[in-house]
């Protein structure tokens, strides 16, 4: 399976901050946003990434991630002019794609807590086509909704409704079978003129092949995308990590843990960050300090 980070738009609900940096490349806490999606992504088992910027973040990116090898992965990129909405990245990544299945992550999302890679596995394994990952939430007017009918089974997902039908909202993390890439190019612009994920995922479901994961309490998922979301975000990973005593969306940690780099590859990594608390905690992974 391959993965795709969305890391594109202009995160005008984050002007002024944005105007001169992409949103994802916003520090959360400890830590830069894109890595938190990229570790999800490499929760997954995902090894090759595509990232998707504006064309003129490609390079900050680059600076950032390089090609992936010092975690295991290969990371390309990939271009987004202006924001056509999260259904063209499938579209923009369709060579990338190949006859893959593949995951979709948006760069403003975090996801965390114990249960969160059993969650991924029986989503990986389990349902063929699609599958969303949807979330109970106190606020779900501000997303694409789960409607359900009289038996409870899922019936569409309804984008920002006035009154929504459910309080379980659609998070940014998508498992695609490579049909997604048919579905988004099909689609015309709605109003707002965006290529809606929401039709993509709605076009799974009428025909039977979307599985809708609701994730437990114990896993927790939020969207930087503005002010607030970003500094709960950071408040919620120093308190998380506080409470583990083991950082959140560190992408060292995840490799070494799945066995794609070694212990001398995590030190090398560590000396770039010289006495820094990063290149600190780098070191006690393997030290197991």
């Amino acid at each position: 399976m391959k993965g795709i980070i969305l890391a594109g738009g202009r995160g005008e609900r984050l002007f002024p901050i944005t105007r001169a940096i992409s949103k994802q490349l916003l520090p959360v806490y400890d830590k830069p946003m894109v890595f938190y999606p990229l570790c999800s992504l490499m929760r997954c088992g995902i090894r090759e990434i595509l990232v998707i910027t504006r064309p003129d973040e490609t390079a900050r990116f680059r600076e950032l991630l390089a090609d992936g090898a010092q975690w295991g992965l290969e990371i390309s990129y990939g271009t987004q002019d202006r924001p056509r909405g999260i259904a063209e990245a499938p579209i923009i990544a369709a060579d990338f794609i190949g006859e893959s299945r593949f995951a979709l992550a948006l760069g403003d999302n975090i996801f965390f807590g114990a249960d969160f890679d059993r969650c991924l596995d029986t989503a990986i394994s389990g349902h063929p086509g699609a599958t969303v990952f949807l979330k109970d939430v106190g606020q779900p007017e501000r997303y694409g909704v789960m409607s359900y009918d009289d038996r409870g089974l899922a019936e569409r997902i309804v984008e920002k409704p006035a009154h929504p039908p459910s309080s379980h909202a659609v998070t940014g993390l998508y498992i695609y079978d490579t049909d997604a890439v048919g579905i988004a190019q099909s689609l015309a612009p709605s109003a707002r003129g965006e290529i809606e994920i929401t039709d993509v995922n709605n076009a799974f479901l009428s025909q039977g092949r979307l599985g809708a994961a609701v994730l437990p309490a114990s896993v927790s998922w939020m969207d930087m995308g503005t002010p607030q979301g970003l500094l709960e975000a950071s408040r919620a990973v120093a308190a998380e990590q506080e409470k583990l005593g083991v950082r959140i969306g560190v992408p060292e940690q995840v490799a070494l843990r799945n066995k794609w780099i070694d212990a001398e590859q995590v030190l090398r990594i560590a000396e770039g960050y010289g006495e820094n608390d990063y290149g600190r905690y780098l070191h006690d992974l393997v030290r197991g300090g």
